[in-house]
């Protein structure tokens, strides 16, 4: 073997041995009479020391490497005097003297350095991967996710659950997103899609009499991405017959606090889980998958605005929207600057503005000193102060309120309460408060104002004692669906299915979908459901996400070995590129070029 010993796993049990390491030059230091080196793999690093005068040929093999050159090495374990011991290193204890050093392989000097995490361009860190997954930090996060895959497999095992995998290329049916798409070389202008999610596969598994299904699936979504999304991306798929809503969340519970506390025991994990409605999240927090760690909850001002002569609340509500603010304790001390900062906060995510009401003294009828705003004079004196005790705002109190399209006002404010607890310092690291979101409406309409889409995916069963409404009132359908949260992160989602085929046609219809357009893409679902289809439901979530919480960052891209950059593209492989000529002729392919010409 080219090692007996990996380099981070030697300690004073160990001296008097002799062993051989191979590695990376994490760092070389000269000391004229002596060489040492810091050899590096992926168990850790441990100090090498050369001597001119017991090993010549090893000296003059050391004297020339340099860092990350891929070394051989036999030597002698030895204690370090008391003195020299490094408690900051695993191997501080030892040291090994060298017999023979060998150069396996030279390097360039990288592009940037392996030792410490220097704040490095991204892109230069993804064009160079290889030499970035080096570092102690993305090597952790590896090893991370392999710790995480593997808890879930033990976990969903131990509970009966079967791991099956399902096809990667599928037919394109609509799961909420665009599909990438790949041509069909013995089909000549036919198409299979990468699969969003396994969904239809995983319930076909139960129509199957399979039961209970796991799988840790790839899938794949051409969405326009942010720091928690990938354009493809890693999932535990579940689904499990004769199940109720309560023994999936039951399960997740267990599966996410275990895997918490076994792979960051120094996280706390309160539980129970708090379970929230769809519509309780929305009035309490103006997002579905709110930050449960501090409150700042929102407060609903419509009907004193609606009364108001202030033109911009009252012509919100007319026009069928809102009036809502949230308190900032303490932020009557704000400056006209500071407080501004929060208005071009707002207009970034689509509110015109944002009204401010400051209270700087026990309100009083004899005077207006207590309340400052830009509009006051427009509010009113009286109006302030209702809408002060209506959001909870005490002395020294800040009140920002928006107003406009329900939609948009808890958007601007959902992103507000997460400044304010930012400002505020009330996020706390060392918690992961997950909660369940249950309750979602079964259809929302379109953002073209044409039809109705479903909120989850066509195959989620409405609640029993809303299903007559479905032709009269389908927008007050609730949806037997559930999502996970985390910090402020959607996890996944899941639900109890559809699995009766008149159901799901009626569903098809009101989603716009026809017999024949349902036969044609569904109907291997359709046919499924007349051959004894149990009930069933399933939840599905994003194990890239989950390893992000559990590593402490906010970025996804730190927890994936080769992720994409934020236009899809990978800069160490160049991908996506033009195929050859030879290759579109054989697909039976022509490009049509943009407008403006340019192809890359």
């Amino acid at each position: 073997m080219l090692k007996t010993h990996g380099c981070g796993t030697l300690r004073a049990e160990h001296a008097g041995q002799s062993v051989t390491l191979a590695g990376w030059v994490h760092r070389r230091r000269d000391h004229g009479q002596l060489i040492f080196i810091d050899l590096r793999d992926r168990d850790g690093l441990v100090q090498v020391v050369v001597r001119p005068n017991e090993q010549p040929d090893a000296y003059a093999a050391a004297n020339d490497v340099r860092g990350e050159y891929v070394l051989r090495i036999v030597g002698s374990v030895v204690e370090r005097s008391e003195a020299t011991r490094n408690p900051n290193l695993a191997t501080g204890d030892v040291e090994v003297i060298a017999r023979s050093v060998e150069v396996l392989n030279e390097a360039k000097t990288p592009p940037f350095s392996v030792i410490e995490d220097d704040d490095v361009n991204e892109l230069v860190r993804m064009q160079y991967r290889y030499i970035d997954l080096r570092r102690s930090s993305m090597l952790e996060a590896l090893e991370l996710r392999h710790r995480l895959n593997q808890y879930i497999r033990d976990f969903m095992t131990g509970r009966e659950f079967l791991e099956v995998e399902t096809p990667i290329l599928v037919a394109a049916t609509p799961e909420g997103a665009r599909d990438y798409v790949v041509p069909s070389r013995l089909t000549p202008g036919a198409f299979y899609a990468l699969p969003q999610a396994p969904q239809q596969f995983k319930q076909l598994l139960m129509v199957a009499g399979v039961e209970r299904y796991f799988q840790i699936a790839r899938c794949f979504r051409d969405e326009d991405l942010r720091a928690d999304r990938q354009p493809e991306f890693v999932q535990l798929d579940l689904e499990w017959s004769f199940c109720e809503e309560e023994d999936i969340l039951n399960l997740l519970e267990e599966l996410f606090a275990g895997a918490a506390a076994t792979l960051r025991p120094d996280l706390t994990v309160p539980r129970p889980f708090p379970r929230l409605s769809w519509h309780e999240a929305m009035e309490r927090f103006g997002s579905d998958k709110p930050d449960l760690r501090y409150g700042l909850e929102l407060s609903d001002c419509s009907d004193i605005a609606e009364a108001s002569s202030f033109g911009v609340f009252s012509s919100a509500v007319a026009g069928g929207g809102r009036v809502r603010g949230i308190v900032m304790p303490g932020g009557a001390s704000l400056s006209r600057r500071e407080v501004d900062a929060f208005t071009n906060l707002a207009k970034t995510m689509g509110a015109p503005g944002l009204v401010s009401l400051q209270f700087s003294a026990e309100p009083s009828d004899a005077t207006e000193d207590d309340v400052r705003s830009p509009v006051l004079r427009h509010v009113g004196i009286d109006d302030a102060r209702r809408i002060g005790e209506r959001c909870g705002a005490a002395s020294g109190d800040l009140v920002l309120l928006a107003a406009g399209e329900s939609g948009m006002v808890s958007t601007v404010l959902d992103g507000i309460r997460r400044e304010l607890a930012r400002r505020l310092d009330l996020v706390d690291d060392s918690v992961m408060q997950f909660g369940f979101v249950t309750d979602f409406p079964l259809v929302e309409w379109d953002e073209d104002g044409r039809r109705w889409d479903a909120l989850h995916h066509p195959f989620t069963a409405p609640q029993s004692e809303d299903a007559a409404l479905l032709d009269s009132e389908p927008g007050n359908v609730r949806a037997r669906a559930y999502d996970a949260i985390c910090n402020g992160f959607e996890l996944g989602s899941g639900s109890i299915r559809i699995h009766e085929r008149d159901l799901q046609m009626q569903v098809f219809e009101l989603l716009g979908i026809g017999a024949a357009e349902a036969q044609q893409r569904f109907g291997h679902m359709l046919n499924a459901f007349e051959y004894g289809a149990p009930p069933h439901g399933g939840f599905a979530f994003g194990i890239d996400r989950v390893a992000m919480l559990l590593a402490g960052t906010e970025n996804i891209r730190e927890v994936i070995a080769f992720p994409k950059t934020m236009s899809a593209s990978d800069p160490m492989t160049g991908a996506p590129m033009p195929i050859a000529d030879e290759q579109l002729d054989e697909l039976h392919l022509r490009i049509n070029p943009p407008a403006n010409g340019q192809l890359r």
